[in-house]
């Protein structure tokens, strides 16, 4: 009897947020998501912050500041009609290109580390390679759109597509940033998926990038030193995998429910970068294994109801263009908490949301903007793009 009641009880939760209108399950998402990444961010950063700008508040600040902007740019894009971004579709990676150059300027760019990623512009730093995200996201569904509105074959749609992708990537790659690199072409490879194309091509395109990331994984000392790393980190504890080691050390010691939020040890100068590329571990070792199963939990269930948006869109173009925006933030998390727990390479990449950040905040949250524009003309869940076409989720 108890049984039943709990799946009659779990049964009508379901029909009830089948109800919620998708737009609004997907701003309470990306609220909460901010609002925790906020508080995490406050509490991972005191004593960076002090070291850094002499005050524990410095980071939290400048977050809070972010954040602010970025809750703009999400509200101008929500109500904006995500139809209007096809006129700017070449604009946008052309802009995109332009700064992905001029990262490249010596002396021009701020390199942090190694890496010229960042334009500096006063106090403010921003990154060409986050708006390429969104522009290649744009382009890529207008691309398809148009070639196949004008009875293009796949060929029409897939050269064109993969010459974008593959340049931008390389630009991205000499800075370099092999993180951003694979999102980049996950986000044309999203496209491609959920636009039809067919899996042959796709495959010998996919073994044809993993080679060459391998090859440049193993050309380049640095990226060479995280790679061994990763395959053997308990034999480069002291070196390049101290991160993923100390990173462990805190999922570990949170056990089940954490040792209070702030309580943790990582966040005293163990873990390197403990607010921004590493924030997951210190959600582990401070709200323990629920915590961390909580936010990814958000996450999935903000890509689940992107999906269910992208196949109520009212035409094509918005069908691939939420698909696109899912795949990016999806990958992210996948490639970030990969990272934090040792399955994959360390990279760089945030945790949508949560992490700290100035323009990846911003730009993530105008993609989740545009989402919400496209729920906003949802019709229904026929799941059917234009021209009768089925959106097929990457």
């Amino acid at each position: 009897m108890t049984a039943t009641k709990a799946t009659a009880g779990t049964a009508r939760w379901v029909v009830a947020l089948r109800g919620v209108p998708t737009t609004t399950i997907l701003v309470t998402l990306v609220a909460a998501l901010c609002i925790f990444g906020t508080v995490m961010v406050g509490a991972a950063s005191e004593v960076v912050s002090i070291e850094t700008y002499g005050s524990p508040w410095s980071i939290l600040i400048r977050q809070c500041m972010w954040l602010g902007l970025g809750t703009v740019v999400m509200v101008v894009a929500a109500r904006m009609d995500y139809r209007v971004l096809r006129r700017f579709a070449r604009v946008l990676v052309i802009v995109g290109f332009g700064g992905l150059l001029l990262v490249l300027v010596p002396h021009l760019a701020v390199t942090v580390t190694g890496s010229s990623r960042w334009l500096g512009f006063g106090s403010f730093d921003v990154q060409p390679s986050e708006i390429m995200k969104l522009a290649l996201a744009v382009f890529a569904s207008d691309l398809v759109v148009r070639r196949e509105d004008a009875g293009g074959g796949e060929r029409t749609i897939l050269g064109p597509l993969l010459l974008v992708t593959g340049a931008a990537a390389m630009l991205v790659l000499m800075q370099p940033d092999m993180g951003t690199t694979v999102v980049l072409g996950c986000i044309g490879l999203s496209v491609l998926l959920a636009s039809g194309i067919s899996i042959r091509p796709l495959a010998k395109v996919a073994v044809a990038v993993v080679l060459v990331a391998v090859a440049a994984s193993i050309v380049d000392p640095y990226r060479r030193q995280r790679l061994l790393a990763f395959l053997n980190p308990g034999a480069h504890a002291s070196g390049s995998a101290y991160q993923v080691v100390q990173s462990l050390i805190g999922l570990g010691s949170g056990h089940i429910l954490g040792v209070g939020l702030g309580n943790g040890t990582e966040q005293w100068g163990y873990l390197p970068n403990p607010h921004s590329d590493f924030i997951f571990s210190v959600i582990g070792q401070d709200l323990g294994l629920v915590g961390a199963v909580c936010v990814l939990a958000l996450l999935g269930t903000l890509c689940w109801f992107g999906l269910r948006a992208a196949n109520r869109a009212p035409d094509r173009f918005g069908g691939l263009l939420g698909v696109a925006l899912v795949g990016w933030i999806g990958v992210e998390t996948l490639i970030n908490v990969g990272a934090v727990i040792g399955l994959l390479p360390v990279t760089g990449i945030p945790l949508p949301f949560v992490s700290y950040g100035g323009s990846s905040l911003v730009v993530t949250m105008a993609g989740a903007g545009v989402l919400v524009s496209i729920a906003r003309h949802e019709r229904g869940s026929a799941g059917l793009g234009h021209a009768g076409r089925r959106i097929r989720p990457a």
